[in-house]
């Protein structure tokens, strides 16, 4: 009995062992020990995607970065003259003393000018007008063509007559010569001098218009394909006034070359045409650089 008790404990033992070990390699040591362990990950374990305050790594769809553009260039843009300033004056008198008075270019301010006269006086029988033409008749000739701004002064008077003025355009400077004349209805019992158109008085005038002022600036980079044409003039200050169009310009490149964006070498040129999608422009044809002679 002894030995059968010794050898039940002793199995006994062994089956302790054996349960002991495989809760060492395996299984739940929870029984066996009371310590709850925390299981280790697997390799087929993913981390979740985060972003780190201030790292900059942003987890998810990515952000679009902004497409840098460039702003479109101002508007093409001219300055007017400022209403008030007086760009040509003077003081008339005919040949003969029969005819005096004052004339006076002022600007409008909206790129338009007037002619203002004042002090009129005459001692001739007939009515006499003035105008404005580019090129200078003589004393005697009879007008054909009335030039611009033309404006009845008034007939034989025996004091000054009012102030009356006259419309003269834009930019006038072209016209050389202010030009009396008579403005009588026959020539019936009149000396011939005094017939009707007959030219009585010329003064030449003398123009001080400013320049003025725009935000466009041609200057030449030098003839280049697309634009191999020639700068014909330049303004007082140097810049490039005039170009002659050469075979196979285009608009761009010709803005191009002076530095220009294509609208405003459209806007110094409205009224210039071109042909076919690469905006070729004729050759031989003059266009313009100069923003001042708009």
């Amino acid at each position: 009995m002894p030995f059968r008790r010794l050898a039940a404990c002793a199995a006994l033992l062994t089956a302790t062992g054996v349960l002991t070990g495989c809760a060492l390699f395996g299984g739940d040591a929870k029984a066996d020990t009371g310590v709850k362990r925390t299981p280790h990950p697997t390799a087929s374990s993913k981390p979740t995607p985060h972003m780190t305050p201030g790292a900059g790594v942003i987890s998810g769809s990515p952000t679009p970065l902004p497409v840098a553009t460039t702003p479109p260039p101002p508007a093409p843009a001219l300055t007017p003259v400022p209403a008030g300033t007086v760009v040509a004056q003077g003081s008339v008198a005919s040949p003969k003393g029969s005819i005096h008075y004052r004339y006076r270019v002022v600007s409008t301010g909206d790129n338009l000018y007037s002619v203002e006269y004042s002090g009129f006086t005459s001692t001739v029988p007939v009515p006499v007008s003035v105008t404005f033409l580019e090129v200078a008749p003589r004393v005697g000739d009879g007008l054909t063509y009335h030039g611009v701004g033309d404006h009845l002064l008034g007939g034989p008077t025996t004091s000054a007559a009012p102030t009356s003025s006259a419309a003269l355009g834009s930019k006038p400077s072209y016209l050389a010569a202010l030009v009396t004349y008579s403005s009588a209805a026959s020539e019936d019992g009149l000396p011939v001098e005094l017939g009707p158109n007959k030219v009585l008085a010329v003064n030449t005038v003398s123009w001080s218009i400013p320049v003025r002022q725009s935000n466009v600036h041609p200057v030449d980079g030098g003839a280049r394909t697309g634009a191999q044409g020639s700068v014909t003039a330049t303004t007082a200050s140097g810049a490039p006034a005039r170009y002659v169009v050469a075979q196979g310009d285009t608009t761009e490149l010709v803005a191009a070359r002076f530095g220009i964006p294509t609208q405003y070498l459209v806007w110094l040129n409205a009224d210039r045409q071109v042909f076919d999608q690469q905006q070729q422009l004729y050759a031989t044809v003059t266009i313009n650089l100069d923003p001042d002679s708009l």
